[in-house]
């Protein structure tokens, strides 16, 4: 049996040996919740996620009377319309505007037709009466004319003081005919002027009311061809029964076509720079999330625009989608991610695994120590950061922060890498930049239906 003297020290060895063992701490010492990662070669996408709007890259504009104008008409309400998304055949009702106006102006115009037929007979009457007035007086000095006449040759064996009070009557006779026949024939020039005025302005009115009463008949809009009727979208809001229609923007609806869909957006100007014309997009849309389709950007806006409901300035993009589908609808929602670019076999972490104190390092795991590495990132994603340098494949970082992350030794990058490595980036951008200017000069333009005042709905980038 062992004596308590030796088994004491014993147990004290014991003991401090144990707490020796769990209280030690070093840097290749092991946490409970460590995440760590191997690093592996794959390819990096760059990209945006974003919502828009479909939207039929051509349409047929339903537009309201194209004589409001001449017709001193300048706004018309909708008194009625068909159901957005009902399916029309060329020639069939889509909407009528209130005429109540147009009514009124045609009761005027008739009011006035009816005052100038007035004119135009009495016109007609007072001159007929005035020129059977001087017909009957040209008679009677030609029967005077031919007494004198008689007279002149009655009387040449008379004194010549009688004979020539003869010739005297006879000449004032002829005179007073010519004079009274002159006054006939400008009397009748006269009131024929008078008439052909009337009968102008008759004229005019009478045309003023075909006018009326054809564009009365347009005031019921008809489908121009088959398709399905989407209500139009103006700053205003969406056109429907009790809107306005004016000259300026007669669109009441339009019949897209269904078979050539984009999706427009809006995009941010801190975020354009990295939008370019051909890029891929993968879209979705919200009221079928298990379908996915593909598209890619097909126009971007040079100049930007402040919009309502936006602080910054914002540049339209618009996205064909490359799929054809019954189910897709104008005004559906979409989400997209917009590739930007791709990098083939690189090296990236997580955004989590970046750590930053002036300079950017992370935590390196070899041969069982765990020390801060410096690293020269390059792109990024809405998840992931390319690494540069300071980083190999194979290599195990860590996601979550050692507990002794203040003890840890840090290796920086030597300023002589950091500058060629800078150089690479720089001329890697240029190249991409090129390799994306020669993609553009192989595309086509397309010409889309724009949207009367700019539009309603879009997509806003979303990084």
């Amino acid at each position: 049996m062992s004596s308590p003297k030796i088994l004491i020290p014993i147990a004290i060895i014991a003991l401090l040996a144990g707490a020796y063992f769990f209280t030690k701490k070093d840097a290749t010492a092991e946490q409970s919740n460590v995440i760590k990662k191997t690093l592996e070669l794959a390819d990096f996408t760059v990209k945006a996620t974003a919502t828009g709007e479909l939207k039929a890259k051509r349409s047929e504009k339903i537009r309201g009377p194209q004589g409001l104008r001449q017709a001193n008409i300048y706004q018309l309400t909708i008194s009625d319309m068909v159901a957005e998304g009902t399916i029309v055949k060329e020639g069939d009702y889509v909407a009528k505007l209130d005429r109540s106006e147009l009514d009124t102006k045609l009761k005027d115009i008739q009011t006035e037709i009816e005052k100038i037929e007035t004119q135009l007979a009495q016109t007609e009457i007072d001159t007929a009466i005035e020129l059977r007035g001087i017909r009957d007086q040209l008679i009677n000095l030609n029967f005077s004319k031919k007494e004198k006449e008689l007279e002149v040759e009655q009387s040449k064996y008379e004194a010549p003081m009688v004979i020539q009070k003869v010739q005297i009557d006879l000449e004032r006779t002829a005179r007073d005919y010519n004079q009274l026949l002159s006054k006939y024939e400008l009397t009748k020039e006269k009131s024929e002027a008078q008439i052909s005025e009337i009968n102008a302005s008759l004229k005019q009115n009478n045309s003023k009311r075909d006018r009326y009463a054809k564009l009365g008949d347009e005031l019921t809009i008809k489908a121009p061809k088959n398709g399905m009727v989407i209500y139009h979208r103006s700053w205003n809001g969406k056109v429907a029964t009790g809107s306005q229609v004016s000259v300026w923007n007669p669109i009441v609806a339009e019949l897209p076509d269904l078979t050539d869909m984009v999706s427009k957006t809006f995009v941010n100007e801190v975020d354009i720079s990295r939008v370019k014309k051909g890029q891929e997009v993968k879209l979705k849309v919200d009221a079928f999330p298990d379908n996915e389709y593909t598209g890619s950007v097909l126009e971007v806006a040079n100049i930007g625009e402040q919009l309502r409901n936006y602080d910054a300035k914002v540049f339209e993009v618009t996205v064909q989608v490359n799929e054809m589908d019954s189910i897709l609808r104008p005004a559906m929602t979409t989400s997209n991610e917009i590739v930007t670019d791709i990098y083939n076999n690189v090296l990236s972490i997580p955004l989590e695994a970046l750590h930053s104190d002036s300079l950017s390092f992370v935590y390196l795991e070899k041969d069982g120590r765990v020390y801060k590495q410096e690293v020269i990132t390059g792109v990024s994603n809405n998840d992931e950061i390319v690494i540069d340098h300071g980083l190999t494949e194979g290599d195990t970082y860590w996601l979550s922060i050692p507990d002794n992350a203040q003890d840890l030794k840090f290796y920086p990058v030597d300023e002589g890498i950091k500058k060629k490595i800078k150089q690479k980036q720089i001329a890697e951008r240029e190249k991409r930049k090129a390799a994306m200017q020669e993609k553009l000069k192989n595309m086509k333009d397309e010409n889309i239906s724009s949207d009367s005042g700019g539009g309603g709905g879009g997509m806003i980038i979303i990084n």
